[in-house]
């Protein structure tokens, strides 16, 4: 398995982090999956999730494999799910693309366990995020990874799973002895 170092990206790193994700346009194209464009996700986009401090990369000798936004904002759309823990704290993950040419290798879990142990460790419970349905490869990384479909919603290219998974969060965690 190949060994990931993940940090927010930084504005020296844009560039690959975009010709990444058109590659993953290209390639999910070629595969019947017309999910991403020109205009979503567009540079713009990623400069400004960038600037906001909410995009981070995996990379792996200097090589961007993986990148994801993590942030606590939600499409208004988000109102349409079932949430099965409707009053926890949570975070979305938006945005998640590994890149085409490290695809079937791990990345994409290896990104999904990191993200899991890094909001844990926030003290946070729950993780958020919406899958494209006709993204069979998204939505099996994703129910491999634990998460519920708790609703759908639709944006212009289609409809979208809602999902969430509970985490155990690291916080309040208090180790004791008990002499015997």
């Amino acid at each position: 398995m190949i060994k990931l170092e993940f940090r927010l990206a930084e504005r020296e790193d844009l560039d690959n982090i975009f010709d990444m994700f058109k590659d993953a346009i290209n390639e999910m194209k070629k595969n019947g999956i017309d999910q991403w464009d020109n205009i979503y996700p567009d540079r713009n986009i990623l400069e400004d999730d960038i600037a906001k401090k909410e995009l981070y990369i995996g990379v792996s000798e200097d090589a961007v494999l993986s990148a994801y936004v993590l942030n606590q904002e939600c499409d208004e759309q988000y109102a349409n799910g079932t949430w099965k823990y409707p009053n926890s704290t949570y975070y979305v993950i938006d945005r998640l693309c590994v890149n085409p040419k490290f695809q079937n290798k791990g990345i994409g879990t290896s990104t999904m366990e990191h993200i899991e142990n890094e909001v844990g460790k926030m003290g946070i419970d729950t993780i958020r995020l919406d899958a494209f349905t006709l993204n069979p490869h998204a939505v099996k990384l994703y129910e491999k990874s634990g998460f519920s479909k708790v609703g759908f919603t639709n944006w212009r290219k289609g409809k979208f799973h809602l999902m969430e998974k509970k985490i155990n969060s690291f916080k309040g965690f208090n180790f004791t002895t008990n002499n015997l």
